[in-house]
């Protein structure tokens, strides 16, 4: 398990280290560059907006991807997804600015950043699915937990890289090509990731439906016409994750440095600090879902976010780092109270025959509901001379909405009461019946 759970640790890092990097390329340097004609603001916003085209692109990837999981094998996907993004990433560090090529600059942006989305879209479901059906049942949270490190490994790769060039180069260098290594890099990473997951033995459970024919032959019309409902919960609940994250990561470097004066470096240390306290915490958050259930946490950490995202605003809009820190390695700690579990939650509450296709669904759709929207809402809704405090609002409304999709959803964890045996929770849930 510590072998299983440390290579899909290693591919998720990888994958999203490709992610991450464009959403802080997006946020310093690609509206002037491939929007030019645009002002400012609107340079900004439509970069966002080819940041925003990744998140649509994952529920894509994940219809694409997740009915192959369930059909040829978990190990499979993680090979062709790692493939895809790391080759879409490396592509867009060679491609000209619009002072080159003119409108086919932002296109080409456009059709890499959604190949990137394809690839992650496949990405999470492969390989928290290797992972949870390979762990037992009572520790399956904690071993799930890991693939959850990899996104914030993948940030700070990403983002220290960042850091590094804009602290190392000149404003010009940094904009004519030191943004581009982030990219360039990548494909060393992804060779490494396909090493790795070449290596990986199949999940025991899909092994097991295979020998007993099993397998789901229209996994995603079994998931539309029996699952529908756990799809839209799901990605209504995992919204506000992705909210918080985008917000804190994304919108704030923008509006640190643009509306608040603040250095861009400085700004990009209060980030990593507190992604950095984020992964550090994924595993004990895990392990308290094993200990204490999915639901729970995941209600916990809607109820945080809640509380906490009025503060956040304040503390950021003073522009001091330790207080700035403050306010988002606490949302970032509401954010993975919930996060920290969905790994284990999902697959859980889904059955095994449709579980890839199913639980990357309602994980990349809760992706664009709060992934895609937030940093442009965001940025739009936060100009003027005042506190920004329709981005709380905004992030609040989407918290709210997440706490009654939890709040509707079973509790799945085995405890000594429960069978350790996967049951699919969506027929107590179409029946009314009690979860089993």
């Amino acid at each position: 398990m510590a072998r299983l759970a440390a290579a899909s640790l290693a591919g998720t890092a990888i994958e999203f280290y490709d992610f991450f990097a464009y959403g802080t390329a997006a946020a310093l340097v690609l509206g002037p560059l491939f929007f030019p004609t645009f002002s400012p603001l609107a340079g900004t916003l439509a970069a966002f907006s080819t940041f925003a085209v990744g998140f649509l692109a994952r529920p894509l990837g994940s219809l694409l991807f997740g009915p192959l999981g369930d059909r040829h094998g978990r190990r499979p996907v993680l090979v062709a997804s790692l493939l895809l993004t790391g080759l879409a990433t490396v592509a867009v560090g060679f491609v000209p600015t619009y002072d080159s090529i003119g409108i086919a600059a932002p296109v080409l942006l456009l059709v890499l950043r959604f190949l990137q989305g394809l690839g992650v879209g496949g990405e999470w479901g492969g390989a928290v699915l290797l992972t949870a059906e390979h762990a037992p049942a009572r520790r399956r949270g904690l071993w799930s937990g890991f693939p959850q490190v990899g996104p914030s490994i993948g940030f700070l790769l990403a983002n220290g890289t960042m850091l590094a060039l804009s602290a190392g180069l000149s404003d010009a260098e940094f904009r004519s090509w030191g943004w581009r290594v982030p990219f360039w890099a990548a494909g060393v990473l992804a060779g490494a990731g396909l090493l790795l997951r070449t290596r990986l033995t199949e999940s025991p459970r899909f092994r097991e439906l295979a020998e007993q024919g099993e397998r789901a032959t229209a996994p995603l019309a079994e998931v539309v016409r029996g699952h529908w409902r756990l799809v839209l919960l799901t990605a209504g609940g995992l919204a506000v994750g992705y909210a918080v994250f985008y917000a804190v990561t994304t919108w704030s470097l923008v509006y640190g440095t643009e509306e608040l004066g603040v250095d861009r470096t400085v700004m990009l240390g209060c980030i990593m600090a507190a992604v950095a306290v984020l992964g550090a915490m994924t595993p004990l958050a895990a392990h308290l879902g094993d200990r204490f259930g999915r639901r729970p946490m995941c209600l916990a950490g809607c109820a945080a976010t809640v509380v906490w995202m009025f503060p956040m605003i304040a503390l950021l809009r003073t522009g001091e780092p330790p207080l700035m820190f403050l306010g988002f390695a606490v949302a970032m700690l509401a954010f993975i109270s919930m996060f920290a579990v969905i790994s284990a939650y999902l697959p859980e509450l889904y059955e095994a025959r449709v579980r890839c296709t199913g639980a990357a669904v309602g994980y990349n759709l809760g992706g664009v509901l709060g992934g895609a929207l937030t940093p442009v809402v965001a940025t739009a809704v936060s100009r003027g001379d005042g506190p920004p405090w329709g981005v709380a609002g905004y992030l609040t409304a989407v918290a709210l909405l997440s706490l009654g999709c939890f709040a509707l959803l079973p509790e799945t964890r085995p405890t000594a009461d429960r069978s350790p045996e996967e049951r699919p929770a969506v027929r107590p849930l179409e029946t009314g019946e009690a979860p089993a």
